[in-house]
């Protein structure tokens, strides 16, 4: 039998962490109900693959970590507590930039607000969360991870470290927002990673370059009786602007 996917409005309505509570006015846009459905089927089916590519490059363990992409004024975001394999494009989970459940029937992942705090702050089209070891570990050691390599500029500069906070929580959001600051990805004290982009596949990315150099770090530190060289603040900058023509040219 054919799976239906649900259209941006359907489902029950839910107040879910983030959401603005009823009856409260909202500066945020309403759902834009003029999405296709084909755009969020198709939107889900990349989230779902990206989702899973967490679990297969060893970035989360289990139902940790989550991914969102906002699909005009709505944002689709796994689950909580659903394994990614599981996931049928019956599943779709999509939410307003309120907070407010538009799409369907299972609840969003706890970490809702810190996804939508991203959009509601940046020009983000797709969030990815991650527990990587090696990222996760750097985070317990520094408030900034060193510099070790030019792939830094493609976060923006330097990659801060958020202090700790509670999961799922508006001040784990806060502390986010405020190490994300001209910066396209951040470490969460004894948590993980987040890393925005303008696509899936961008976040995706920059997710796995920060796991790669906080791996990077790591290995160099660990010789014993040596210290990392790290790039000086001019060689920096030189390679965040050769880093913004990096690619093929859009047609």
């Amino acid at each position: 039998m054919t799976e239906q996917r649900q259209h941006p409005g359907q489902g029950t309505e839910r107040n879910v962490p983030g959401a603005a509570p009823d009856g409260a006015a909202s500066d945020e846009a309403a759902p834009d109900e003029a999405a296709p459905d084909e755009a969020v089927g198709a939107a889900w089916d990349e989230l779902v693959d990206t989702a899973r590519r967490t679990v297969r490059d060893g970035l989360v363990v289990g139902t940790s970590g989550n991914v969102s992409v906002r699909v005009g004024d709505t944002v689709l975001i796994t689950p909580t507590g659903v394994p990614y394999d599981r996931l049928r494009p019956a599943d779709v989970v999509g939410v307003d930039l309120a907070g407010r459940q538009v799409i369907g029937g299972l609840a969003p992942t706890s970490e809702l607000p810190m996804h939508l705090a991203v959009y509601r702050s940046t020009d983000a089209k797709a969030v990815v969360h991650t527990h990587a070891v090696h990222a996760t570990a750097v985070s317990l050691l520094v408030d900034e991870v060193p510099p070790v390599h030019y792939v830094t500029g493609l976060l923006g500069g330097p990659v801060r470290v958020a202090p700790y906070a509670l999961y799922g929580t508006e001040e784990l959001a806060h502390a986010m927002l405020d190490a994300l600051r001209e910066r396209t990805g951040c470490l969460l004290r004894n948590h993980g990673t987040v890393t925005y982009g303008t696509s899936l596949t961008q976040a995706y990315d920059r997710t796995a370059q920060l796991e790669w150099m906080c791996r990077l770090w790591l290995t160099a530190s660990s010789v014993p009786g040596r210290t990392p060289s790290l790039l000086t603040g001019d060689q920096l900058k030189a390679a965040q602007e050769r880093l913004r023509g990096y690619g093929q040219p859009r047609p």
